[in-house]
């Protein structure tokens, strides 16, 4: 039987792909900051869910992933889900910090244990969900869009050195755009936000195909296409914002 480990499956992205793992019979180890909300996941299967409260910000954080690898019996797919982003024109320092915390620091923490696992054990699958986000610099996120740079290239280094030490691992890169999730419950207007439940069950297709990198949806690949063809001294000149 499959086994997939999910860091943030709560609430949100996560908690849907959890849900689409479960109907195709995985086994699964969900992990997050809240007893209660994993508590509550569990109950809907719990002959195929095991739980374990993890703060990937905190040092304990690689042990009680391995801990939870241990409870499911062992790991053939990785997904992180855990992240934060908020739009930040001020430069409040706390909040630049605080996600540079949990995008950088807890995800490198995350996918450098998913990924030793993966190197004894003989391979599996690493995958994350980063953002659209990480295309170019977003004035009004400067942290957020930065952090997610930050996950595409550190996947991409992890990839090569996994080739390099001849390894059996595939890594899936996962770039949504605005999702209607807790994230974004900010108040402020979001064009072309998708449903979870539907971006769930895109990465769920993308992750049995262990594609590569993925941008969801359909829509914002094309969005993706142009940006990426901006110049420099064009795109710091965009009024690239949220309507409040």
């Amino acid at each position: 039987m499959k086994k997939a480990i999910i860091i943030g499956a709560t609430s949100g992205i996560g908690q849907e792909v959890a849900k689409c793992l479960l109907l195709d019979g995985w086994q699964i180890g969900v992990a997050g900051r809240r007893q209660s909300a994993l508590e509550n996941l569990q109950r809907a299967a719990p002959d195929q869910i095991q739980i374990q409260t993890l703060d990937v910000t905190q040092e304990d954080a690689g042990e009680k992933l391995n801990m939870l690898i241990d409870k499911v019996g062992g790991m053939d797919l990785f997904l992180l889900s855990s992240g934060i982003g908020f739009q930040n024109t001020n430069l409040n320092m706390e909040v630049e910090l605080n996600t540079a915390y949990t995008n950088v620091e807890g995800f490198i923490r995350m996918v450098d244990t998913a990924f030793i696992y993966f190197r004894k054990s003989g391979g599996g699958h690493l995958a994350v969900i980063s953002s659209i986000a990480g295309t170019k610099g977003l004035g009004v996120a400067p942290a957020y869009s930065a952090t997610k740079r930050f996950q595409n290239t550190y996947i991409d280094a992890l990839e090569q050195l996994s080739y390099l030490q001849k390894l059996n691992i595939r890594f899936t890169d996962i770039r949504p755009g605005f999702v209607a999730t807790a994230l974004l419950g900010d108040g402020k207007h979001y064009p072309m936000l998708m449903k979870a439940d539907k971006v769930g069950q895109a990465i769920t297709r993308a992750l049995n195909r262990k594609r590569r990198t993925v941008i969801i949806d359909g829509r914002y690949r094309v969005l993706v296409f142009f940006w990426r063809l901006i110049p420099h001294w064009l795109w710091k000149r965009l009024p690239v914002k949220n309507k409040s």
